[in-house]
């Protein structure tokens, strides 16, 4: 068995949970400081929303309502089942369509249970566009982090070019930022309402990914060392007499 590629996957394992458990905590502590109205938090929001609002003007406020129309949930379910059904089309991907969806749907249902748990009212402060749900943590970052978080793991994995891994990593980091900068600038969100929904995602996006590393460590181990498409490959050549 080749040791290195195995321990690879148990050290991204690893390194994936303990993530979870810092962003854990750090969730745990923007919500508690939320929760009771800490002052410091409070000034911090105020002055960031004035901040990022003093840019108001009619070109700004299109562009953040393009960009809140592309974080919203319909769009990014459709977005992923597009992927999915692309990626169900490439050889060799055969639980990564498994592992966007648990990453996306698992966000959402996770910001669903902590808007419901916080139940923090939307800032009225120059509001821009209409909400009704609860506000922290944002749904929007959450869904963003998840999608685009994902995607940059999976195109990290699959591209072997390193400039256009950091290229894909960078569009990924530019629309979640972008996306949660556009709430803000709305005025349906705090930032500390981003914030917590970045570090949420994060914390989410963590779990999923040491899970499936952890999974693709012990499926190594059972193929000897191989992956699962190195098997498929080796069985095709050995199926054409190569």
């Amino acid at each position: 068995m080749p040791p290195l590629k195995n321990k690879t996957s148990l050290r991204h394992a690893a390194l994936s949970f303990a993530g979870f458990g810092l962003l854990t905590f750090a969730f745990l502590l923007i919500a508690k400081l939320v929760g009771a109205d800490y002052q410091a938090v409070v000034d911090f929001d105020h002055k960031w929303i004035s901040r990022i609002q003093a840019y108001e003007s009619p070109g700004w406020t299109k562009l953040a309502d393009t960009l809140s129309w592309i974080g919203s949930t319909k769009v990014v379910i459709v977005f992923v089942l597009i992927l999915i059904l692309l990626m169900l089309f490439v050889r060799h991907l055969r639980w990564e369509p498994l592992l966007l969806l648990c990453a996306t749907a698992g966000s959402g249902l996770l910001n669903l249970l902590l808007k419901n748990l916080f139940r923090r009212d939307r800032p009225d402060i120059n509001r821009l566009a209409e909400e009704f749900t609860f506000s922290f943590p944002s749904g929007h970052s959450m869904g963003a982090f998840a999608l685009y978080g994902i995607l940059a793991y999976l195109l990290w994995r699959m591209i072997p070019s390193f400039s256009v891994r950091i290229a894909a990593l960078v569009l990924c980091t530019l629309l979640t930022l972008s996306i949660g900068l556009s709430r803000i600038y709305l005025g349906v969100h705090y930032p500390s309402d981003v914030i917590g929904g970045y570090i949420a995602s994060a914390a989410w996006l963590a779990l999923t990914i040491g899970i499936f590393e952890y999974w693709r460590h012990t499926k190594q181990r059972r193929l000897g060392g191989q992956s699962e498409a190195e098997r498929q490959e080796k069985m095709s050549g050995d199926g054409l007499g190569i």
